[in-house]
Formats: structure tokens, C-alpha cells, sequence
């Protein structure tokens, strides 16, 4: 985004044909991978959380040029040793995975402690307030939010806390009277000790959110870490939504069989023979399109841990479904893994 534009919230979607596969075709040819260090926007526009204290960068969001997506933000929140940042309140939910330090949030008068591997969400219709304990070390979150699904629908309001003036109005109702019932009593900071990781088809995984493995306060990100020992790949799979892997801990590649539909007499899957191949190490934030089939590939000689997130929103319009074309490869021995370690 360059300097004097306003922050993109929401990107608009028009043709003058009823077809969009140019709209596709231009986001498929757009680079997978974000590499460590890239700023899309250093939000010296149009946030209101950033002070002195504090800095955000972004990786991934609706303004980029070339455009990947808008179903996932990605940024980082950097605070500074004893620092914070200012209080404010947005109507969309953000997922924050503590990557460094150790502080706690103000969420609604409320305190919640966080440190390094910790999952901390911020709920919907939050003001809340990001605080690091340590006078010495940094602390540096990755933020993985759908906010732009908010803004589709008109959820809309935000900003710092402020007095309010405006004339009209009556007296203060209770905001939390709108929400699902019992969502107040969700888990708000998921401890790392509170996860476990597991052998699955898609080969060993620790499920951080889901809406079926642990009540957490997050309704539209579902997150996971994945680790791939040297030599080994995940499943080949296929799902609807789109998904973001922040890369923790080795160097890989990802392979990405593009599907095209067939519509005749009903939609067909047309799956790519030949794989894309994006080459991605520590620190880089790859990127799979929506209707993509995909494999993940340790081509290092450390274990490799992907931080893996999607917009839940998928399995509620009826994309519940994973397909699994081949299963995961443990590679070298996990015992060996352990051993590098």
C-alpha cells in the first residue's frame, strides 16, 4: 500500500462477464510464498492499536498488489521491552500465537496472561489492550484474524475507546446480550501444556482451535501446528478453503495441483497432473489457494513445524469435507527428530 492511501478493508469483485476465471486465473499466477521480512503495509495508516511501544507489520491482507485473498489476514505485533499498545475495539475476532516474550491482555476489565507458544484470542466486539511483562526481551505476536468477513457483512464498527457524544441516544445497554449463549464461559488463552500433538492421516499434528476439539472463544479461524520430520510430507489432500502456513522451524517446498471445474451436467473436479512447486524456510508464510490440492515437503535436515490456519466460515457454507489423495510419509525416524532437537 503506498504512502497516502487508505487501508483496504474490503476488496470489491465485478466483470463485465458472468465468468470470473480471468479474476481466477490472476490470483493463481500471483508468488505463494511471503518471504521472512515482508511488510505489505507497516500500518502507518488507518490502525488504531500501534504506539510507541508497540509496531505492526503486515504479511498478508485485502490491499496487496498482486492480491492472494482476503479469507485470512496475517501480521505480526511487535511490543517492546515493558511496552504496550493502545487500547481499542473492533468487531471482529483476532487469533494471536505467541511467537517470543511473555505479557498479558486487558480484555473488557478483564486480564489474561499469555507467553511464548500460547494461543490468545481476541473475542468479538472486544476492546482490549496487549501488554508485555518483560523489561528486557520483546515480545512478538503472529495475528491470523478473518476480518474482512466482519466487514462484508457490515460489522463495521471500531476504533480507540473514546467518550461518547453523539446527541440522540440513550443510556449504555449491555452489548454481550447480542452474543451465542455461554460464550463468555470459553477458553480465552489456549497454554501450550492444554494441547497434544497427534498421528493423523495428514500425518502429526496439535489442533490449537477447532470447533470440535477444544472450547476456545474463536469462531472463525481454526488453527493447527504441523511437524514434518526431514524427509517426509504430508497427506496430498484437497479442501475448499484456502489456507495460510506460517513456517516456524525448517525449510520445505509445497506442491499445489490447481483445480479447474468442469461444469456440464454437474460440476467435476479437473485436478492439475503437475504440481506448482513454492520453496519456502523459516520464517515465510505460504499460501494455498482455494480448491487446491496440496502436499507439504521437509526438504531440510531439521524437523519441519507449519503453523497452519483457515477461515472456519468454509465448513459452514457445506465445505466440511477433507479428501486425502495419498497419505503422510514420516521420513526419518521420529526418534531421530526428537534426538536434533
Amino acid at each position: 500500500m503506498s504512502e497516502g492511501e487508505g487501508r483496504v478493508f474490503l476488496r470489491g469483485l465485478s466483470s463485465e462477464t458472468y465468468g470470473l476465471g480471468e479474476f481466477r486465473r490472476r490470483q493463481h499466477a500471483a508468488p505463494r510464498v511471503r518471504r521472512a521480512g515482508t511488510v505489505v503495509d507497516d500500518a502507518s495508516v488507518a490502525h488504531s492499536g500501534d504506539s510507541e511501544e508497540s509496531r505492526t507489520a503486515w504479511m498478508l491482507g485485502p490491499g496487496d498488489d498482486p492480491f492472494l485473498t482476503q479469507t485470512l489476514q496475517v501480521h505480526f505485533v511487535e511490543l517492546l521491552p515493558g511496552g504496550a499498545n493502545h487500547g481499542h475495539g473492533h468487531q471482529n475476532e483476532a487469533c494471536f500465537y505467541i511467537l517470543e516474550g511473555k505479557g498479558y491482555e486487558i480484555h473488557d476489565g478483564v486480564r489474561y496472561d499469555w507467553e511464548k507458544d500460547d494461543f490468545a484470542i481476541v473475542h468479538t466486539d472486544c476492546v482490549h489492550k496487549h501488554y508485555n511483562a518483560d523489561k528486557d526481551e520483546r515480545a512478538l505476536a503472529l495475528v491470523m484474524k478473518a476480518k474482512s468477513t466482519w466487514m462484508y457483512l457490515g460489522l463495521i464498527q471500531q476504533g480507540r475507546s473514546a467518550p461518547f457524544d453523539a446527541p440522540g441516544y440513550g443510556p449504555r445497554e449491555d452489548w454481550s446480550r447480542l452474543w451465542t449463549p455461554g460464550a463468555t464461559e470459553q477458553k480465552k488463552v489456549v497454554k501450550r501444556s492444554e494441547t497434544r500433538w497427534e498421528d493423523t492421516r495428514d500425518g502429526r499434528v496439535r489442533v490449537i482451535s477447532a470447533p470440535d476439539k477444544i472450547n476456545v472463544r474463536s469462531h472463525a479461524v481454526d488453527v493447527y501446528q504441523q511437524e514434518i520430520a526431514p524427509g517426509g510430507r504430508s497427506a496430498k489432500h484437497w479442501h475448499m478453503a484456502d489456507e495460510v502456513l506460517y513456517v516456524m522451524s525448517g525449510s520445505g517446498e509445497s506442491l499445489h495441483h490447481d483445480v479447474e471445474a468442469e461444469i456440464a451436467d454437474k460440476y467435476y473436479a479437473r485436478v492439475a497432473l503437475e504440481p506448482s512447486r513454492w520453496t519456502f524456510a523459516k520464517g515465510d508464510l505460504v499460501y494455498v489457494p482455494q480448491n487446491t490440492v496440496h502436499q507439504h515437503v521437509n526438504a531440510g535436515s531439521e524437523p519441519l513445524v507449519l503453523l497452519s490456519a483457515q477461515n472456519r466460515l468454509f465448513k459452514l457454507l457445506g465445505y466440511d469435507s477433507v479428501v486425502y489423495l495419498e497419505g503422510a510419509s514420516d521420513g526419518t525416524k521420529r526418534e531421530a527428530v526428537t534426538a536434533a532437537r
